[in-house]
């Protein structure tokens, strides 16, 4: 009997380690599992979000997709929404003191998030807490009976914080809380695995102190690597433009995974497709021998990614129309139409109310750039007479046709 759980637990391992950067410390995973196994008991496995943008790209699914996993193998996924901690602001990476978020701010953010979540995980499978459930109700004194179980010099081991005191930059007593709060969410929870990414291993490692110093067991961290945008080089972040978001339309998803490097190509297979390992290591020594064109293995990622979000018939009709454009360099036939009353508009705003661009500077950064074309032609002037059926591109996957009302 304890020789086949010792066997379920080490099948288990090897799902868990999948793209994994660090577990502190495995041998207790390992122990917990097959404890779990031994008693029918599935293990309590905790991320906390904090809902500070309202959408959900690739790189927040890294950890998503682990959670997956925990969930096919039989694990209780619990997802605490921090809609207290979210008025703080994680302080982890930052150089400043963050802007702290409204109550209706956090609320929104976190009814996007909810709903995108579950593009990912099985909501037959995922608890959600609010941890406003229990810090609302902390005193005074529960406040300074957890600021008491750890200390200052602990609290600038983190290289934020250190690097702002060093450099005599403000930090606020409430960021020291962030932490704290987290870490009781664990406490609370009685979380065994807590998860996040490895700008998370400080606030992880808080919580598996904490719970010591409440008198239960410790959780385990376990941190997944931070994903390169599609530039390669900088984190995936919807603020730098370089992201894929799990909410965008087929097409779109398509173009910018077809953007990514190609040294990234077998990193985002294992991080944010469902590819068994072996199929990945395979394609890696196919395109290191030459036998697989990097470009035919960024096919497949944006398919896999497009099915996983939206469906094959999408990822079958994003494959065509990119080629279409990219290999033919024709206009797509089913773009979208919009009707314009004006003879002139000034493109900027033009391109922002038809969300070809987020804003009126990043449209006027298209135009300096080159990569706006009307009818096919490169377009750099700010203003522009509209005539009917005219079509406007911006990027290589943006277009509209315009109808002259």
């Amino acid at each position: 009997m304890a020789d086949s759980i010792k066997a379920k637990v080490e099948q288990q391992m090897e799902i868990i380690r999948r793209g994994v950067a660090e577990i502190v410390p495995e041998d207790e995973l390992r122990q917990k599992i097959y404890e779990s196994l031994k008693n029918s008991q599935p293990l309590r496995i905790k991320l906390g979000l904090d809902p500070t943008a309202p959408d959900i790209h690739l790189g927040h699914t890294v950890v998503l997709n682990k959670l997956r996993q925990f969930q096919d193998l039989g694990h209780e996924v619990h997802l605490i929404i921090g809609d207290f901690t979210g008025r703080i602001g994680d302080p982890s990476g930052k150089s400043e003191t963050r802007k702290q978020l409204t109550e209706e701010q956090v609320k929104a953010n976190a009814a996007t998030y909810q709903e995108q979540i579950f593009k990912v995980l099985d909501p037959q499978k995922t608890v959600i807490h609010f941890n406003s459930e229990w810090l609302n109700k902390m005193n005074l004194v529960d406040v300074l009976n957890l600021a008491g179980k750890y200390t200052v010099a602990r609290m600038l081991e983190r290289d934020d914080f250190a690097k702002r005191y060093r450099d005599n930059l403000p930090i606020g007593i409430h960021e020291f809380m962030y932490p704290l709060m987290q870490g009781y969410d664990s406490v609370v929870l009685e979380a065994d695995v807590e998860l996040g990414g490895t700008d998370q291993k400080f606030n992880l490692l808080v919580g598996r102190q904490l719970q010591k110093e409440y008198g239960g067991k410790p959780q385990v961290a376990l941190m997944m690597p931070i994903l390169e945008g599609t530039d390669g080089v900088q984190k995936m972040s919807k603020s730098l433009g370089n992201y894929i978001g799990v909410h965008e339309d087929a097409h779109e998803m398509f173009g910018k995974t077809m953007s990514i490097p190609d040294e990234l190509i077998t990193r985002y297979f294992e991080l944010v497709t469902q590819v068994p390992l072996d199929e990945i290591k395979d394609m890696q020594k196919a395109m290191e021998e030459g036998s697989l064109n990097p470009r035919d293995a960024k096919i497949r990622l944006a398919r896999e990614i497009i099915t996983m979000y939206h469906d094959a018939k999408a990822a079958d009709e994003a494959e065509k129309r990119f080629k279409l454009v990219f290999s033919q360099g024709s206009i797509p036939e089913d773009i979208p139409e919009i009707t314009e009353q004006q003879d002139q508009v000034w493109l900027p705003k033009f391109l922002q109310e038809h969300k070809l661009v987020s804003s009126t500077s990043e449209g006027r950064r298209m135009l300096q750039q080159e990569a706006v074309r009307v009818n096919g032609e490169k377009y750099g002037e700010e203003n522009l007479i509209i005539q009917d059926g005219m079509v406007i591109q911006v990027g290589k996957r943006k277009f509209i046709r315009v109808r002259k009302s």
